[in-house]
């Protein structure tokens, strides 16, 4: 069963030579100044203590950076690679004894935490609405997770990694507002029980030719994890400015 899933998976990824050699590329290049929003996080998740890396220490804005590539096959077919990279840093001193991730770290103990949440994902998207002033795509996510969350302080350091395979829906919208001027609403997310994801970006792109377009938006990530083992949820916004370069 798996093998044809995985056929199917693939036919609908690369449908044909053809198709191959009507391929467009574009390699998108985002840069941004991150604001963070609540960062709550509890390990293990049914017995640690409840921290706040952003009320209970103190988080400033941080840059980060991600890129894609992306291939379309025949103008219907989309598939591309994601590469998104995010660390925050925070540090001051909490009110009471915290366990964390199986070390007890002192009430009035200079603390400093580091959280990483970096993201690869391979998606495939179909053109499903196509017209002179609008196109929607939709189609899957298989994102992999590269999370970190370290404590530090006292003479004590703990930290909690997580490597994970995350399924997400993904879509695209393109409102072709001016020949150049493009508004655009692209994201992946998923919710479940055992939580959630939503990465999401609303940006204006300017094409300046036939084969570069600058871009600047507003992105948000959000999401986490409540189970037994870990309680994470945070959120962040993105001032976002980028550029996308058309082969």
């Amino acid at each position: 069963m798996k093998q044809v899933l995985l056929a199917c998976f693939l036919g609908l990824c690369f449908p044909s030579v053809s198709a191959l050699a009507e391929s467009t590329q574009v390699f998108d290049i985002e840069g941004a100044w991150v604001f963070p929003g609540y960062n709550d996080v509890r390990i293990p998740g049914d017995s640690g203590t409840t921290l706040s890396l952003t009320e209970a220490l103190s988080a400033d804005s941080f840059p980060a950076f991600r890129a894609r590539y992306t291939m379309t096959m025949s103008g219907k077919h989309d598939i591309s690679l994601l590469a998104a990279f995010l660390t925050m840093r925070s540090d001051g001193t909490l009110d009471r004894d915290a366990d964390f991730n199986g070390t007890t770290f002192s009430a009035g103990t200079p603390l400093e935490s580091t959280f990483r949440f970096n993201s690869y994902r391979l998606t495939y998207r179909y053109l499903l609405f196509d017209s002179p002033k609008f196109k929607f795509r939709a189609g899957v996510s298989a994102k992999v997770r590269d999370a970190a969350i370290r404590l530090k302080g006292g003479g004590q350091e703990s930290e909690n990694t997580d490597l994970g395979l995350v399924p997400l829906i993904s879509f695209s919208s393109i409102w072709l507002a001016h020949p150049r001027l493009h508004l655009v609403l692209d994201g992946d997310a998923l919710a479940a029980p055992q939580g959630r994801a939503e990465d999401v970006l609303l940006a204006a792109v300017a094409p300046l030719n036939d084969h570069v377009s600058l871009k600047v938006g507003y992105r948000i990530l959000e999401g986490g994890a409540d189970n037994d083992k870990v309680y994470t949820f945070s959120l962040f916004h993105y001032a976002v400015a980028g550029m996308m370069v058309r082969f």
